[in-house]
């Protein structure tokens, strides 16, 4: 977060990961916040507990190690994108991300929250969702965004989700 308050997004976790990985990596706090975005649940592990699970060889450690590489990677892509892809790309990634983290195709989320994590001025989510919608591939509603086409708009998206995703993938596949 900035002085003035602005902020922007640059990782989303959902129930394959975890929150507060500088604690891990030997920091002593963490240095940016976590806004919770939608309902579900989370378990709470203090900071020493982790960091001695993480001293371990073992199967936490292991999986750790791997979120932690597959969150280095959405982190550095998500800045290439917002660097280098126009609004309606970003967009896609961003809606996508979550989708991969929710149990539904429904995002509930105001285009100004979506504006604020992306970075970018209200209007430019306003003028995107609607390009989006007339495309047939969302439904924008007051304070949601339905996903109609998720296929369409994987393929709208920039090739940034696809390289978050299959990191993800990679490094933490389905159980079974």
């Amino acid at each position: 977060m900035l002085g003035s308050g602005a902020s922007s997004e640059f990782a989303v976790v959902g129930n394959e990961g975890v929150v507060g990985v500088s604690l891990l990596l030997g920091g002593a706090s963490m240095p940016s916040c976590a806004v919770v975005q939608g309902a579900g649940h989370g378990f709470q592990i203090g900071a020493q507990t982790i960091r001695d699970e993480c001293e371990r060889p073992g199967p936490v450690r292991h999986f750790l190690l791997r979120y932690m590489q597959a969150l280095l990677t959405q982190t550095a892509q998500s800045a290439m994108c917002n660097r280098h892809h126009v609004i309606e790309q970003q967009l896609c990634r961003f809606l996508l991300e979550r989708l991969d983290r929710l149990p539904s195709d429904r995002l509930v989320m105001t285009q100004e929250q979506m504006a604020s994590l992306l970075g970018v001025r209200r209007e430019s989510v306003t003028h995107a969702a609607a390009r989006l919608q007339e495309a047939g591939l969302v439904c924008c509603g007051r304070g949601h965004i339905a996903v109609l086409d998720r296929e369409a708009l994987e393929q709208r998206s920039c090739e940034c989700y696809a390289a978050i995703k299959l990191e993800y993938d990679r490094l933490l596949p389905e159980p079974g």
